[in-house]
């Protein structure tokens, strides 16, 4: 399994996870969605970061993450915002080698904590997160713009 960052020739294949991972979540998503999403990934001004799995030379899973203040601690963090593997390559350790990527990114930068959420019901993921990192006490909350 090789990690590497996104490049400007993984568009299309980005584009086809990244679709995935929305149609997982039930969240609507155009392609003008992806376009600016995209567009944050390539533009080197923007906090959002891209890492890909590649299995056999083939691009099967992607993470996007950011960096973000920590002022109780006076550190920074990493926020993993997405995790997504296609179903051909489930099983297959790329989630668990994106955020071991991160990780090491992480280390690299002098971060304190990789931080992330996931939905209650997704179980199969949870069973990799509960592995590889310490489950909070913390709720989310939410007030919708």
């Amino acid at each position: 399994m090789k990690i590497r960052a996104v490049t400007a020739y993984d568009r299309a294949v980005w584009g086809k996870l990244y679709a995935g991972y929305a149609a997982f979540y039930k969240v609507e998503q155009t392609e003008a969605m992806r376009d600016a999403v995209w567009g944050w990934l390539m533009d080197e001004g923007h906090t959002t970061e891209g890492l890909l799995a590649e299995l056999d030379g083939v691009v099967v899973g992607i993470a996007h993450f950011r960096a973000f203040a920590r002022p109780l601690s006076a550190s920074t963090g990493g926020f993993l915002d997405d995790l997504f593997v296609g179903p051909e390559a489930r099983g297959s350790g790329a989630a668990e080698a994106l955020i071991k990527g991160l990780e090491a990114l992480g280390r690299a930068r002098g971060w304190t904590v990789i931080r992330w959420i996931t939905a209650e019901d997704n179980y199969r993921a949870r069973g990799l997160y509960d592995r590889v990192a310490t489950k909070t006490k913390w709720t989310t909350y939410d007030i919708k713009l």
